[in-house]
């Protein structure tokens, strides 16, 4: 964003460092939680390799842990209506073992939750 650009409202402007970036490849997501926090691990599960390797661990309360459930909803909604929606693996027996669930049987995610 140019210095000469107005901000909209709310907008958080963020500047990334190159040095503290590292980028990683994750296609395993732990998570675990206490009453205080989330734990978030993302993890490489790879072909050949016994076991998976944490490369990443995040933590954050319950209510940035929501956010990020909600952007998420958000982000996912918006890229099935661009590119069709995530295959999961299902095929016509159901989903199979390590499967996740789909984002559109949850609905709006503000409140509560479905058990």
């Amino acid at each position: 964003m140019d210095n000469n650009q107005a901000k909209a409202p709310n907008q958080l402007s963020l500047e990334i460092n190159p040095q503290l970036t590292k980028v990683s490849y994750s296609n395993l997501a732990i998570i675990s939680h206490s009453r205080s926090e989330f734990v978030i691990d993302l993890a490489s599960n790879l072909p050949g390799i016994p076991k998976a390797i944490v490369e990443s661990r995040t933590i954050m309360t319950p209510e940035h842990a929501k956010r990020l459930m909600n952007a998420l909803f958000d982000n996912i909604s918006k890229y099935e209506a661009q590119f069709g929606v995530i295959d999961l693996g299902g095929g016509k027996n159901g989903p199979q073992p390590g499967s996740s669930f789909n984002l559109a049987d949850f609905g709006p995610l503000g409140g509560g939750s479905k058990s």
